[in-house]
């Protein structure tokens, strides 16, 4: 009875290292390619890899279905032999809470088109949070647990207790001292990170960050100053392939040439002397997150082609970024959308450079990737043009669910 009682016990204790490793190796992963997903260095040094490495994301993240089905297969068959033990029981509660979290999350992100952008933008933040709150755990119960589910004197459903040693071992105070110091390296980077998105930075607090020096500035019109929208509801992510360029008036100017009638190349003064419109719409990031009511305040892109008047062979409308690096286009017909502008304010003041300041690209029908940031040159053309990202695999058209497609 006792061996085949032991048996059973090295056979759960083995399925459970299994797991332990699976997970491990998994989340490490996940961790890893999600953080250079997420990094502007490694969009630019990846290329086209990087869609590759989202894929392998995606992949690993159903793959991590697997450790978990089972895992709630163990729990349910043993729960019973874990009375009396409540801090194995909450760990059990918890590494399946952040599991299933960040595959629910991960596949809501994954299907966004079919999602939308309030569930994506939902379920981003979820799957932010369980990775801060979850790595540190797992890291920790990974460096804590995993030897001890290898003593097989460890590992007994009910352990005899030892009164005659102290209270705290050395591997025990080993395991409080990793604990603490994870918490203090990791906690402030986690808390900054939660007062963000709880209290995300305002447009004034962009203004005073913001490193572009034109002069003048652009004044509002009555519709910015307070915006009619109420003002933007959400958190830009700065995401960027390069450097975030600033310019001042001896370095910054506006063209457009190519397919047209008459070229125009504009400096800062000139620019904002041109006759503005105000529009009130939302913008979606493919990644997921999502900022509403934004007032935007500048030029429709339409007014600006009629000015240099298209030839009847341009077919594209392509775009150039100040960063020397970005590109992307529209076809004509994209083009001619009336709620496509061509920014210099949001929310009655002027954009910053993090935001793609001092002129970006507003296109509210389609994700943000075809909101080129920092503007300088539309140039029309006969030929396709491929940007930058749908190079490296995204759809050359980016349409958000329920937009009018043309």
């Amino acid at each position: 009875m006792k061996k085949g009682l032991a048996r059973i016990r090295r056979g759960y204790g083995k399925k459970l290292v299994s797991i332990h490793a699976w997970n491990a190796w998994l989340v490490l992963f996940l961790a890893l390619s999600g953080l250079m997903l997420l990094g502007g260095y490694w969009r630019e040094a990846l290329g086209e890899g990087r869609v590759w490495l989202k894929w392998g994301h995606i992949l690993f993240g159903l793959v991590l279905l697997i450790p978990v089905i089972y895992y709630l297969f163990l729990a349910a068959k043993h729960w019973k032999r874990l009375e009396g033990r409540p801090s194995q029981k909450a760990n059990v509660i918890g590494v399946l809470t952040l599991l299933i979290g960040w595959i629910v999350s991960g596949i809501v992100l994954w299907q966004f088109k079919l999602a939308g952008p309030r569930a994506a933008n939902t379920a981003l933040f979820i799957h932010d949070l369980l990775t801060w709150v979850g790595l540190p755990i797992i890291i920790y119960h990974s460096i804590t647990r995993t030897k001890w589910l290898k003593e097989p004197q460890k590992r007994t459903i009910v352990p005899e207790i030892d009164r005659t040693q102290p209270l705290y071992s050395r591997r025990g105070f080993i395991k409080v001292a990793v604990g603490a110091g994870m918490a203090l390296t990791l906690g402030p980077t986690f808390a900054g990170w939660l007062g963000k998105a709880f209290k995300p930075p305002s447009m004034e607090d962009y203004a005073a960050d913001n490193a572009n020096a034109l002069l003048p500035n652009p004044i509002p019109l009555p519709e910015s100053v307070p915006p009619i929208g109420g003002g933007a509801e959400g958190h830009f992510r700065v995401y960027t392939v390069t450097d975030i360029p600033s310019f001042n008036n001896a370095n910054w100017s506006f063209t457009i040439d190519g397919l047209v009638d008459k070229k125009f190349s504009w400096n800062w003064e000139e620019f904002v002397q041109l006759q503005r419109e105000v529009q009130v719409s939302d913008f979606h990031c493919v990644t997921g997150w999502s900022v509403y009511k934004n007032t935007w305040e500048g030029i429709p892109l339409t007014k600006l082609l009629d000015m240099a008047g298209v030839q009847s062979n341009a077919a594209t409308v392509k775009l150039y970024s100040g960063d020397n690096v970005y590109t992307d286009s529209l076809t004509m017909e994209q083009a001619r959308m009336e709620d496509i502008i061509v920014a210099v304010m949001h929310d009655g003041m002027p954009i910053s450079n993090q935001l793609g300041g001092p002129v970006r690209l507003v296109v509210p029908q389609m994700y943000a990737y075809k909101s080129v940031k920092w503007l300088n040159r539309i140039e029309l053309i006969e030929g396709e043009h491929i940007g930058y990202w749908e190079q490296r695999g995204y759809d050359i058209d980016a349409w958000l669910p329920g937009s009018k497609k043309v």
